[in-house]
């Protein structure tokens, strides 16, 4: 297929991503599911369409790709080498005995990802993990709660005449899988499962893959080896108080969500020590954590960034837990630490859980 008659036929970005699912499934006539009314015309589902192939590769699998994220008609994007977000999402599902349809609430879930990245304009990449805050399939019991994302290892990117697009795939993950993901590095993570999790097929009824001796063995070398990649962790409990205080008393205190504090306490010692920083994001402060030869905490704006020394981390440790109450540090005497319990809501905001 030409540039010339992708332009001639208004569906260029469509005819290209159809042409390398028909070399990797030739002679496979997908099932296709297109909502009633597309975004475009004022729909609430934002992709076009989404096809889904039975594939036999590693294991019997549904594999499901996405028409939408990249721009399927002619170009609107100012990018003239990325067609829309440069990006369509694949899946692969593993097929139950017997099954002979694909199950159709990944039509939604991936049209939700679609929904999240057209809101917002976040751009998923390879590498990149999010959490679903519950089971991925509602209606199905399942510990896979979690996903990361890499290239699909079967679909290369494409070249198509409104830019380039990557064929991203979504990766299910536990929620022990999801913490391994951001205390070391999910596509190293991702890297290590493939063993036992060929293709990166998500399998809904499997357990935790830590649990194998091989797996958990490598990640754990890998955090001592090269700590973590996360750098950024976001929290909707985060509050920094100016006090008016006398004497040698703290001058600011910090809020914290208990939820949070457990992130922070598993990700400092595998930031610091390496040389790299680590900052917590809330709606209207940012907490920044710097290692340095001297303990330091200065506030500009809206960010608190505190300079913590070696030792002044490990008592950060030892000191804070996620529970409810106040916390003080010798070497940090100008900042107070209060944690508050987290509560996790439903949908439908009913607290599901309380932490701390």
């Amino acid at each position: 297929m030409n540039d010339q008659a992708d332009n001639d036929s208004g569906t260029g970005g469509w005819d290209a991503i159809s042409a390398s699912l028909a070399q990797l499934y030739p002679g496979q006539e997908p099932r296709h599911a297109a909502p009633v009314r597309p975004a475009f015309l004022g729909g609430g589902d934002p992709l076009d369409g989404i096809s889904v192939y039975h594939s036999t590769h590693g294991l019997p699998h549904w594999h499901y790709v996405t028409y939408g994220l990249s721009e399927l008609y002619g170009k609107e994007s100012e990018d003239p080498d990325h067609s829309g977000y440069g990006l369509e999402l694949t899946f692969r599902l593993l097929a139950l005995p017997g099954e002979t349809e694909a199950p159709s609430w990944a039509f939604d879930f991936l049209q939700n990802l679609a929904r999240y990245v057209f809101r917002t304009g976040n751009v998923f990449e390879d590498g990149h993990w999010m959490t679903a805050n519950g089971p991925i399939a509602l209606d199905t019991p399942t510990s896979i709660c979690s996903m990361a994302f890499a290239g699909d290892p079967q679909l290369p990117a494409i070249e198509t005449v409104n830019g380039r697009v990557e064929f991203l795939q979504v990766v299910g993950l536990t929620l022990e899988e999801e913490r391994a993901a951001t205390r070391w590095a999910p596509r190293k993570l991702l890297d290590a499962l493939l063993p036992h999790m060929p293709l990166w097929i998500t399998d809904l009824g499997r357990a935790s893959l830590l649990d194998l001796p091989d797996v958990g063995a490598a990640v754990a070398a890998g955090m001592a080896r090269d700590g973590s990649s996360t750098g950024h962790i976001f929290t909707d409990v985060l509050e920094v108080t100016e006090l008016v205080r006398g004497g040698a008393g703290a001058s600011l205190e910090v809020t914290l969500g208990a939820r949070q504090v457990t992130d922070l306490l598993a990700l400092l010692p595998l930031r610091l020590p390496f040389g790299n920083a680590l900052a917590l994001a809330g709606s209207d402060w940012q907490l920044v954590f710097e290692p340095a030869a001297i303990d330091d905490a200065v506030l500009e704006g809206q960010t608190l960034t505190v300079f913590m020394r070696p030792v002044t981390l490990a008592a950060f440790g030892s000191t804070l837990a996620p529970f409810a109450g106040d916390y003080h540090l010798a070497g940090l005497a100008q900042v107070a630490w209060s944690v508050k319990k987290t509560l996790i809501r439903d949908a439908d905001g009913v607290v599901v859980q309380t932490i701390g």
